[in-house]
């Protein structure tokens, strides 16, 4: 029985503690362990958000390397993936948190200029369709920086323009869109998240993720009434879409940057949904028997467009089984089988002490999926 079974590894980050590929190493060699000569496919899958990147390049795609500005406006080098024509870029990689100095929060300046940079550099490399990640960023600025990268202009009332990041939006007096680099509107470009809040209000980005980046009640509140007052200014220049955009799901995303893209006419998808086209998952999915998927914390959360989500949502539909690996476990068994995923198996199952499953969570990794072996292709 074992020669035709087929192992699919899809699994994201545990983050803090592995990245997707480092996952499928490690569930890869715990299987083998198991099994010798098992059959094992990996593909490392992200949601739109940091690791995006790497995920693609895991699946064949070729990385490729320009120097950006980073979120407070030092240069940092960021990395985007290229394949037939079609660009994998990640925000995160230009304008995330990950490229703050340790301790630093930045919520009212930091900007998405060098993400503009990014998808400027993945037209030059002759991109024809871009999917843009978008997710863990430092950034509330509605995507103006980026905006600004690619030619747009932001001006106050002396004509000047405005200072870089949400905060400096509240000056805001005209907009000019007509340097927009003209490659845009040839492109297919696909907003990538795994949320869709609008822009504003109490869903929207400064409220329920400007704490994440340092925001204070006062910041959240200056940030809110800045996008609110940004997206007032283009309706001037854009008509009523501006105000539909700001409204519309996704719009939200990283900071607002999702708008900025729906101005450039991007489509919003589910970022799961568009990176398993993008990685190929459909084929390697037909040529599995059992699906592993994963990330550090299976919760509620996952259920809510998160990676395991979209891959089991999958695989269900082609009859596969599907398990998980997770380093922390909060979702009962009834809510994982309407999820679709069979069992889960967190590092806790094999070392009950959390702080080490975080130290040594590669081996415990290994350790885990010799019981899934056990389980389930024994």
């Amino acid at each position: 029985m074992n020669e035709t079974r087929r192992v699919l590894i899809a699994a994201d980050k545990f983050k803090g503690s592995l990245t997707a590929v480092q996952v499928a190493e490690r569930v890869t060699a715990g299987l083998r362990r198991v099994v010798p000569d098992l059959r094992i496919e990996a593909l490392p899958v992200a949601d739109g958000g940091d690791g995006t990147v790497d995920a693609a390049v895991a699946a064949g795609f070729e990385r490729r390397e320009v120097r950006v500005a980073g979120p407070l406006g030092q240069e940092v080098t960021a990395a985007f993936a290229l394949r037939d024509g079609t660009a994998v870029v990640e925000m995160a990689e230009a304008s995330g948190l990950q490229r703050l100095p340790a301790g630093v929060f930045a919520p009212l300046t930091a900007s998405t200029y060098g993400s503009g940079e990014l998808l400027r550099a993945a037209l030059d490399a002759g991109a024809r369709t871009i999917v843009f990640g978008v997710g863990g960023s430092a950034t509330t600025d509605g995507g103006a920086g980026m905006l600004s990268a690619l030619g747009a202009r932001f001006l106050n009332e002396d004509g000047e323009p405005v200072a870089p990041g949400g905060g400096g939006l509240a000056e805001l007096a005209r907009t000019d869109l007509s340097g927009l680099d003209p490659r845009l509107s040839s492109v297919e470009l696909v907003l990538a998240s795994d949320v869709d809040n609008p822009l504003t209000g109490p869903k929207g980005a400064p409220a329920v993720y400007g704490p994440q980046k340092g925001a204070s009640p006062d910041d959240v509140e200056t940030l809110d009434a800045a996008l609110v007052h940004f997206a007032k200014v283009l309706e001037a220049e854009v008509g009523p879409p501006a105000a539909e955009y700001a409204a519309s799901p996704g719009a939200g995303a990283a900071g607002g940057i999702g708008y900025g893209a729906l101005l450039l006419g991007a489509r919003f998808r589910p970022g799961i949904e568009v990176m398993l086209d993008v990685l190929g998952f459909a084929p390697a999915l037909q040529r599995a028997s059992l699906v592993i998927t994963g990330e550090g914390s299976l919760d509620e959360q996952t259920l809510h467009g998160k990676a395991p989500a979209g891959v089991a949502a999958a695989a269900r539909s082609a009859g596969r089984t599907v398990v998980a690996v997770c380093g922390r476990l909060a979702l009962s068994p009834e809510a994982l089988l309407r999820a679709g995923i069979e069992r889960a198996y967190p590092l806790t199952s094999v070392e009950p002490d959390v702080a080490r499953c975080i130290a040594d969570a590669g081996p415990i990794l290994e350790r885990v999926a010799m019981r899934i072996a056990e389980d389930h292709l024994d």
